[in-house]
């Protein structure tokens, strides 16, 4: 199957070798360490479950990050799905080192098998979260490319309030759908994870797009005790330039106001630490 990748470059290649390196800003003030302390509060974590069964994984993953730049945000692509490819050999030294910059809204890491690395003596890798947000405190979102598998022993750790709702990718392909509800139940069962989004890749002519979304939402309810909350369809031939559909839009802003809620939350600690290191 083809590797993922991010758009124009064609689905079928994997990501293309970077050389620049993602590397924090200069400190601006005497306060700057003190800010980068919240970052990894302030970062917003989005688990996107991998499915090697379906076509253009990598444009679906583009889109992500367009959108999520369209509201200003710098994405970390953290990609260890099935298909990604290895670290480089610097990353269990140097995090940081190993992401790159892809432009100015998007910076990658290569991480298949990276997460388990971290893995602790309860079986959680929330500990790689933890160096993600110190290698990269301009990221303010991680999309976390991974196996249900991979994401259960991510984010199972998580208070409950505070836990991500994963994004499952899915064409309209049998195949591809199967594996998106086998995850899902993985996720469920295994990480307690029980809210869901699905991305669906497929035209805007598909006459499936909508009953392979009902179908998975009924499932989730009878059969999981889970809920599907909501569902984005993309059309992998779409302009890769154009703006952002209506759905992508209302999803990312919505994936984002915890976000929003948190940082505004953490800005009187912010400036009192700031005040008082000026001082």
């Amino acid at each position: 199957m083809p590797r993922a990748t991010l758009a124009p470059f064609p689905p079928s290649q994997p990501f293309p070798a970077m050389t620049t390196p993602f590397s924090p800003s200069m400190p601006l003030d005497q306060a700057d360490g003190l800010r980068r302390l919240f970052a990894h509060a302030q970062v917003r974590f989005v688990p996107v479950v991998s499915n090697p069964h379906m076509a253009f994984g990598g444009v679906m993953l583009e889109r992500l990050c367009s959108g999520f730049a369209e509201q200003g945000c710098h994405t970390l692509v953290i990609d260890a799905g099935e298909n990604a490819p290895e670290p480089n050999e610097m990353a269990q030294v140097d995090l940081a080192e190993s992401i790159e910059t892809l432009s100015h809204e998007v910076s990658y890491l290569a991480a298949r098998g990276l997460p388990l690395r971290h893995v602790d003596a309860q079986g959680s890798t929330t500990g790689f979260l933890d160096a993600v947000a110190r290698a990269a405190p301009g990221a303010d979102v991680v999309l976390v490319h991974a196996s249900a598998t991979d994401l259960c022993r991510l984010f199972m750790r998580g208070e409950s309030v505070n836990r991500p709702r994963p994004l499952l990718l899915a064409d309209d392909r049998p195949v591809s759908v199967t594996h998106a509800y086998a995850a899902m139940k993985l996720l469920t069962q295994r990480g307690g994870l029980l809210v869901h989004d699905l991305l669906l890749s497929a035209a805007p002519s598909s006459p499936r797009a909508e009953r392979i979304a009902m179908q998975i939402a009924t499932c989730a309810d009878d059969f999981l005790g889970a809920v599907l909350r909501d569902w984005v369809q993309i059309d992998p031939a779409s302009d890769p330039h154009s703006a952002s559909t209506s759905a992508l839009r209302r999803w990312v802003r919505d994936t984002l106001q915890p976000a929003v809620a948190e940082l505004a939350a953490l800005r009187p600690a912010i400036a009192a630490a700031s005040l008082h290191a000026l001082n």
